[in-house]
């Protein structure tokens, strides 16, 4: 693929730092489309050039992008788009259906399936005796055939019956609501640490990489609590997206 310029207007009266208007007209081409996972930028001397730019302000601007997950360099090809970042809306849904409803093709590998005795924080967060049984599942999620998340779930198996092949393939969520459970409201934390050696080999990251990580507790309209999550996400391709407004 040949490489890509795509036209980036400055506005030098600005007192957003040239170096990050530039960078944001390059992330808003990357998310849009327009520079297309796999794309390949022009070299930084010749942006530089073409900008106008100083090549120490252009390396910032694509340092930024670097940071942000959003390109990569590669010796022998230049700087080269990957996937954009999964930008996920604080909503009662599920990955697999934000995914899909992006454009982006989910699929999922279901590494583990069994059906073992609630204890300690899952028995807490299900409101469940100690001993009583779970549906505990462990999968690894894709986003375009590019692993993104592992996702531990927890469910009563009174609850509904559930099947490998179905975890497989549909989501979650999806396959609560098919058995007429309506999620109603969730309990959620965030945070961030450093993923642990088999987590780096699944999620095919450095061991130590930043990984974002998630608990949540989902309750039915009748205020059962019916599923415990918790999940880890690869920092580099994905982030929790909010929404905040005034009093």
């Amino acid at each position: 693929m040949s490489p890509a310029a795509p036209r980036i207007p400055l506005d030098r009266a600005s007192p957003v730092p040239l170096y990050f208007q530039v960078a944001q007209h390059l992330e808003q081409a990357i998310e849009s489309g327009d520079l297309p996972a796999g794309s390949r930028l022009e070299n930084e001397i010749a942006l530089a050039d073409q900008l106008g730019l100083s090549r120490p302000t252009m390396r910032r601007a694509i340092q930024h992008l670097v940071d942000r997950g959003l390109v990569v360099r590669k010796r022998g090809v230049g700087t080269q788009v990957v996937h954009t970042k999964v930008r996920r809306p604080l909503e009662l849904t599920s990955l697999y259906d934000d995914l899909a409803k992006t454009g982006r093709k989910p699929s999922t590998e279901v590494l583990s399936f069994e059906v073992e005795a609630a204890t300690g924080p899952v028995a807490h967060a299900l409101g469940l005796a100690e001993g009583a049984d779970v549906y505990a599942i462990e999968r690894l999620r894709h986003a375009d055939d590019e692993p993104l998340a592992l996702l531990h779930n927890y469910l009563p198996v009174q609850l509904l019956a559930l099947t490998r092949e179905d975890l497989a393939e549909y989501g979650l969520y999806d396959i609560l609501r098919r058995a007429g459970i309506t999620l109603k409201m969730a309990s959620q934390t965030i945070g961030a640490r450093s993923a642990r050696s088999a987590e780096a080999r699944a999620l095919d990251e450095p061991r130590g990489a930043p990984l974002l990580t998630m608990s949540r507790t989902v309750y039915d309209d009748h205020g059962r609590a019916v599923e415990y999550g918790d999940h880890v996400y690869r920092a580099s391709l994905y982030s929790f997206e909010l929404t905040l407004t005034g009093l």
